[in-house]
């Protein structure tokens, strides 16, 4: 079974080529969607972040936004806090990779936002890459957001380049027009990363 990473720059639309991939029938997992279900309210993670920082679990559920302010100043904070969660995430993905493959599937798509800043992007045989222009992803992320111009540029300048992920790419989709056009450009990107049977 090939694997396949999936990311993208905020706005490009990483996650609708995801939905299309899942309508081709190809399996997807969104590791982002694991990171929440494994600090679920009961969870042994949530236990962990609650004994380390009290502040952030209110009534057995995590406030994220508590969470967020600790360990986005502290960066020994992040490091504890990646050690609680990063290996249940990996766990649980190769779980879902093993139990996909003996499934049959001749390819499996995980999807998640920081794979090329992490360098993660490295544990899967492929990688695509969702890309669109600097003027086009700030549309969609005003229009998603409600951020004004300046809120905009904040948030873009502070990803890494759309040129560095695609550096890392097997595949770039270009998303810069419509619904129908980049599944067009899925279709084509999905035939060149799978070998001919």
């Amino acid at each position: 079974m090939i694997t396949v990473g999936l990311t993208g720059g905020i706005a490009c639309g990483k996650s609708t080529v995801a939905a299309m991939l899942r309508e081709r029938g190809v399996p997807v997992l969104d590791l982002d969607q694991v990171g929440r279900d494994i600090v679920a309210p009961g969870s042994e993670a949530l236990r962990e972040i609650g004994r380390r920082w009290p502040t952030a679990v209110i009534d057995g559920v995590l406030d994220r936004r508590a969470l967020g302010a600790i360990v986005m100043k502290d960066a020994a904070a992040r490091r504890e806090l990646e050690a609680m969660t990063h290996p249940r995430i990996w766990a649980r993905m190769e779980d879902w990779l093993a139990e996909t493959a003996r499934n049959g599937a001749p390819a499996a798509v995980v999807e998640a936002a920081l794979m090329v800043e992490t360098s993660s992007y490295r544990r899967y045989d492929k990688l695509i890459v969702v890309s669109c222009s600097r003027d086009v992803q700030s549309a969609r992320l005003a229009a998603r957001e409600g951020f004004d111009a300046a809120t905009v540029e904040r948030w873009i300048n502070a990803q890494m380049p759309m040129a560095e992920k695609e550096k890392a790419a097997t595949v770039v989709i270009r998303n810069d027009s419509d619904r129908e056009a980049l599944r067009q450009r899925v279709d084509v990107a999905w035939g060149q990363l799978l070998p001919a049977d």
